[in-house]
């Protein structure tokens, strides 16, 4: 069987077939850098990461550009704000995104074009949409795609052309999907921008922000390339004018591909600074939760499905995570003599494994073929019917998995010191909550350390720890 992706732009799953033999070329949205990425951005660069990883567990190799967007309203604004140039703003940003990154595990990409360095290509992408009759300029210097110019505009997120307002226009970056409008290519010199201008043929201005991606993408992937990532707040206005303007400028047909991860809500609500539930990636770090726990729970629901966050499934995301690790470790070290080499059950973990992601990336079904592995090697070896080279089997077996998943391996992200009194005490809660037959307090104690990457040991002298 082969992969099949869920295309955003035929509302269906297609299989997946790549343009350059086995070559896979993938653009995926980055952020823009005037502030810290939240808990919602990351989701969608998890479900990227997910994404690449396992198009490599498939053997495909992969080329991933993630763009950073560095220019602007928003960060023209933000450097305003601070009264700093954008190139400071920006570049202490990008520094924080890419520490990020690495926490989290995430893979880097291998190509990180910045929208500033690419701007004397964007002016002749616009040249030419104008010079071909889909972009016209107005009093102010800018440029605008006429959408009236090109008939598919609309497609990728399903808009009605009778609901569309063609001649009239749109200055900002980002807006509603109502009453979809001719949109800047170009955007003529305003104060408010500051110093941040280049010289163009309509005069001093800037990009719009659409272009950026259009030209960004295709001059470092090709004017026809594989997939195109995001989250689906990108479907429009942003991917939608990307799709219309490449099209429109190279005469190809652009994405083959469009993948579109789901929103992120805290507790059932959307993310907002004002319900005061608006997560950085830092927040979670400092209120002591480890990075392998939220990077297990960012990729372990199907990225179509919206992602409910909460502290409780942090927490059940590093029992999980221990689970495997456990595994790992009791693996390491087994020196039963049974004669079990394990063949048959890695065989059937691998290829239910692979049944279940090549459906769209079907990670419950993946990880459910990953624990039922665990199960059987557990029991196996409590028997003594596992080999030892089985042992050494399954763990090539699982670290091959983990290529996929990215946890066995990772730090926990703190940087803080352990409180050694604040755990000491949460132990003595425990012991008590036990000694009254409490025993569901017991565990949500249990639980509260393990989030915090603590691991209890009852032994016959007591319960000790130790740190993930």
């Amino acid at each position: 069987m082969s992969i099949q992706f869920y295309n955003t732009i035929s509302r269906r799953k297609e299989a997946f077939k790549v343009i350059d033999q086995n070559k896979v070329r993938m653009y995926t949205c980055g952020p823009t850098v005037y502030d810290f990425a939240h808990i919602g951005n990351y989701r969608t660069f998890m479900f990227e990461d997910l994404l690449r990883r396992y198009l490599e567990f498939r053997g495909y190799e992969v080329v991933q550009a993630m763009n950073l967007t560095d220019v602007d309203d928003n960060t023209i604004r933000r450097s305003r704000e601070r009264g700093i140039s954008l190139t400071e703003l920006t570049d202490e940003f990008k520094a924080a995104f890419h520490a990020d990154l690495k926490t989290l595990n995430i893979q880097p990409a291998h190509l990180y074009p910045e929208a500033t360095r690419f701007v004397a290509e964007m002016i002749q992408m616009v040249q030419n949409l104008q010079d071909q009759g889909y972009a016209y300029q107005t009093e102010d210097g800018s440029v605008y795609f006429n959408i009236a110019k090109y008939g598919q505009y609309g497609k990728l997120a399903h808009l009605n052309p009778d609901e569309m307002v063609s001649g009239e226009r749109v200055t900002e970056d980002s807006y509603e999907k109502e009453g979809a409008r001719d949109f800047a290519l170009w955007k003529g010199y305003k104060a408010e921008d500051g110093d941040v201008h280049w010289e163009s043929p309509w005069g001093k201005g800037r990009p719009g922000w659409h272009i950026e991606c259009s030209v960004m993408s295709t001059e470092l992937l090709g004017k026809h390339f594989d997939i195109h990532c995001g989250g689906v707040d990108n479907i429009f206005p942003h991917h939608e004018n990307e799709l219309a303007q490449s099209v429109c400028a190279t005469g190809e047909e652009f994405v083959n591909y469009w993948l579109h991860s789901e929103y992120l809500l805290v507790d059932n609500k959307k993310m907002s600074k004002s319900l005061n539930n608006f997560y950085t990636l830092r927040d979670l770090l400092e209120q002591g939760y480890p990075a392998e726990a939220i990077r297990w729970m960012l990729i372990t629901t199907h990225y179509r499905q919206k992602l409910n966050f909460s502290v409780g499934r942090l927490e059940e995301s590093q029992k999980a995570v221990n689970r495997l690790r456990e595994f790992r470790n009791k693996l390491t070290k087994y020196v039963g003599n049974g004669s079990d080499d394990a063949s048959d059950r890695i065989r059937i973990a691998r290829d239910q494994f692979t049944v279940a992601m090549d459906d769209d990336l079907n990670i419950s079904g993946g990880l459910a073929a990953i624990f039922e592995l665990v199960r059987w090697g557990n029991r196996s070896m409590d028997q003594g019917e596992l080999s030892v080279e089985g042992a050494k089997s399954i763990i090539i077996t699982i670290e091959r998995f983990d290529h996929v998943l990215g946890v066995l391996d990772m730090d926990s992200g703190l940087d803080h010191q352990v409180d050694e009194a604040f755990i000491e005490e949460k132990i003595a809660q425990r012991k008590a909550a036990r000694a009254n037959k409490d025993f569901a307090a017991g565990d949500t104690i249990r639980d509260e350390l393990a989030a915090l990457g603590i691991e209890l040991i009852d032994t016959p002298d007591g319960t000790k720890w130790k740190a993930g």
